[in-house]
């Protein structure tokens, strides 16, 4: 069964010291400290993450993929590298050498990575400049963003531009949770990311559809990382609220919610199969792809095996597994 993978990250062997040309902080350093294995670093010198060469070196990807079944992946960037809270024009420098190296790394390997580009979304007007360049000249197949920017929902007038633009460009959208709400009084067990991060997800769904995005650009295609998170699971609530509170939550659509959750698209990283039952429902079988968040430990090990293990129609079965992910890339499906 073939597999495309549309959530794997990926970064440079070596980054700039941004800090040091910048004048400020903020940023990540590798540390390469040892064979096949490198420290991301804070400007405090304090670890980030600790990574492998699979996180940088194509070829270590590729025969990783090959162990697992997937034939394709989509590269993107890791969020903490988004840089949006960078001067403007510090934040294009980011994301221009981040996009070089994602669209090099899929020109050397056509068959096997599409990529996706990052922007410098504090700046809409750079932000689409950037876009433009990813898809026209880069030929990558769309963007990703984080679930919110420097206090700025995805729904925020400001960005309106960027979603018109991406509609336009028939560039695919991947909305990765990052930065997660109230991280700081939640400094024990991991809860960030198990708790805020699937927060997150649910804060840009909601905004994307209550804001009006979907309503007004309706080619946009968005696909939200972790099974859209928390939002599956509170829908029921987000659409009684709709109709209890009109003067807040119906202020730009005209329908409930879950009239607008089957125009998006979701990774199915959910991790057990009464989460991915309830994404097949709220979203659709045409609307769930793989994505394993490789190579990082809260991913699936082998990408699409919930899926293989837990979807018994062969035919849904393929769209997930394959089909759905080059639909949403804005690709015709391959032989």
């Amino acid at each position: 069964m073939r597999t495309v993978d549309v959530h794997t990250h990926i970064l440079p062997p070596h980054l700039p010291r941004w800090a040091e040309q910048f004048g400020y902080g903020g940023f990540v350093t590798l540390d390469h400290h040892a064979d096949c294995r490198a420290r991301m670093l804070r400007d405090d010198g304090s670890l980030f993450r600790e990574i492998e060469a699979n996180c940088w070196d194509p070829q270590t990807r590729i025969r990783e993929c090959e162990a697992v079944g997937v034939q394709v992946q989509v590269l993107s960037t890791i969020p903490v590298l988004f840089a949006y809270h960078a001067q403007p024009q510090h934040g294009l420098d980011v994301a221009r050498f981040l996009n070089d190296h994602v669209a090099e790394v899929c020109r050397q390997h056509p068959t096997r990575f599409q990529g996706l580009g990052t922007l410098p979304m504090q700046a809409p007007d750079l932000a689409v400049r950037e876009m433009e360049r990813c898809v026209l000249e880069l030929g990558l197949r769309g963007v990703q963003v984080g679930s919110h920017i420097r206090g700025m929902n995805l729904d925020d007038p400001r960005l309106r531009p960027i979603w018109q633009r991406a509609a336009e460009l028939n560039a695919a959208v991947f909305v990765h949770p990052w930065e997660m709400m109230g991280q700081e009084t939640m400094p024990r067990h991991w809860l960030p990311w198990l708790v805020g991060m699937p927060a997150e997800s649910s804060r840009a769904m909601c905004s994307v559809i209550m804001g009006g995005i979907l309503q007004d650009f309706p080619a946009l295609r968005m696909c939200f990382a972790h099974g859209g998170g928390s939002f599956p699971g509170t829908l029921g609530r987000i659409d009684h609220g709709w109709h209890a509170r009109p003067d807040l939550c119906a202020t730009h659509i005209q329908e409930p919610p879950s009239h607008f959750a089957r125009r998006l698209w979701v990774d199915a990283l959910v991790h057990e199969p009464r989460a991915l039952a309830l994404a097949l429902d709220v979203f659709g079988a045409e609307k769930l792809v793989v994505g394993s968040d490789y190579p990082f430990p809260l991913g699936e090990s082998r990408p699409g095996e919930l899926v293989r293990a837990h979807v018994t129609d062969a035919a849904t079965r393929h769209k997930i597994l394959w089909e759905n992910a080059w639909t949403w890339l804005g690709l015709p499906t391959p032989d």
